[in-house]
């Protein structure tokens, strides 16, 4: 397994670095603004859904927003399974190619929603959806990050619009419900997405190679701390990527339940949960400036550490006072998040990184949407606060296989 050049001067790992940087293509700075906005829309089509799910129930005729649940595991099952093509295609075939694929492709199949009758219908559109989706973590951010100075705040900032797509996601879908219906809440992000494709395609410069084939010096990493660093990667997105579904998907519910004498309307339920996820947002972007100057393990460590304590005291908490817990342990789902993404960029060469990250996205989130098809069920037959429990687990789960994780001495000593 390859470690990567782009690893800045004041590193921990400096002396891990290749002798030579890549001679890459350079990205004007509004190519990677839609960049950035790309991962907004990518999380914020696949939690629509999510939020307006009530409406969706009612307009189908479903008794209960428990049961519309499973019908949208196809999209999380194809945004992790989708991930290896992808990765694959935006190494061999171009990044700014698949990039445009990925615009498209969200927009058409966002509005094919809207246009759905029935349970099934949806299903197979969201899955439609889901494969598109797939494309942007193993390709946008290795585009994005290919040329970083500092990789670890590129990636906060990275994270931050992420997750402002998750806030965007509960504000304008519980307006646009209100105003016009859970269709119109499809059909406007995907016609924005259609005109940031336009807008990539007039602006991002065409690659004079697709990544695979450009040639690099780099240093390698003994087999066994190589595989032992992929595994650990790979386990904690896992665990990572379960609490990300589990909240994000259950949080507009929960919400509801916590807090069911404020929330009678879907706009006022969008506010709340956007005001959670606007301020959990700031977390990526200062665990991102954190891993340009910190080792990995110890600050993972304690992120991890504060998650297990943060969903104990969402599971016995009501009222405001659970709010402010559901914030504490927003900020730290939020703050596990680009440390899968700094051991890619850090310990991968740009050469294979859209492959390396699509093979661990497959694995971790493929496992990972089970929660989603889970979740009605679960809620159905525990209720919440088990739920929250459960989550306290998962948190305990990763942060032992955390430990695993070799240290600043020992990649230092283990290189070659």
């Amino acid at each position: 397994m390859n470690l990567h050049s782009g690893v800045p001067k004041a590193s921990a790992f400096r002396c891990l670095i290749q002798t030579k940087p890549l001679a890459l293509e350079f990205m004007p700075p509004f190519a990677s603004l839609l960049l950035n906005i790309g991962h907004a829309l990518d999380h914020l089509f696949l939690l629509i859904f999510a939020t307006a799910v009530g409406a969706i129930a009612a307009d189908f005729g479903v008794g209960r927003w428990e049961d519309m649940m499973p019908f949208t595991v196809g999209a999380f099952v194809m945004f992790g399974l989708g991930s290896i093509p992808a990765g694959r295609l935006g190494d061999h075939w171009g990044r700014r190619q698949m990039m445009l694929v990925f615009f498209f492709g969200m927009g058409l199949s966002s509005i094919a929603v809207a246009f759905t009758q029935t349970p099934w219908q949806m299903a197979i559109a969201l899955t439609i959806l889901g494969i598109f989706s797939a494309i942007y973590h193993p390709v946008g951010i290795p585009m994005l990050v290919q040329k970083a100075v500092r990789p670890g705040l590129t990636i906060g900032v990275n994270g931050l619009a992420g997750n402002l797509g998750i806030a965007m996601a509960a504000l304008s879908t519980g307006f646009l419900v209100e105003w016009q219906g859970w269709r119109v809440a499809f059909i406007v992000p995907g016609v924005v997405s259609i005109a940031c494709g336009v807008l990539f395609a007039w602006t991002a410069p065409t690659e004079e190679s697709s990544p695979a084939k450009k040639k690099t010096t780099v240093v390698q990493l003994p087999k066994h701390l190589a595989w032992r660093t992929f595994v650990v990667m790979v386990a904690t997105s896992t665990t990572t990527s379960l609490l990300f579904n589990i909240t994000t998907n259950g949080n507009a519910q929960l919400l509801a339940e916590r807090l069911d004498d404020l929330v009678s309307d879907p706009s006022r339920l969008g506010v709340l949960l956007a005001m959670i996820y606007a301020v959990a947002s700031l977390a990526q972007l200062v665990v991102g400036r954190l891993l340009d100057w910190m080792p990995v393990k110890p600050l993972f460590f304690s992120v991890l550490f504060l998650q297990i304590i943060s969903f104990a005291l969402a599971s016995q908490s009501n009222g405001w006072v659970w709010y402010v817990a559901a914030i504490g342990y927003m900020v730290m789902v939020f703050a596990a998040i680009p440390f899968s993404d700094t051991m890619v960029v850090r310990y991968i060469d740009d050469t294979m990184r859209s492959r390396v990250s699509g093979t661990r996205i497959a694995i971790s989130f493929g496992i990972s949407s089970m929660a989603v098809y889970l979740l009605g069920p679960f809620v159905k037959a525990a209720g919440f606060t088990q739920l929250m429990v459960l989550a306290s687990c998962v948190a305990a789960v990763g942060a032992m296989i955390v430990l695993f994780l070799p240290g600043e001495s020992e990649m230092n000593s283990g290189a070659s």
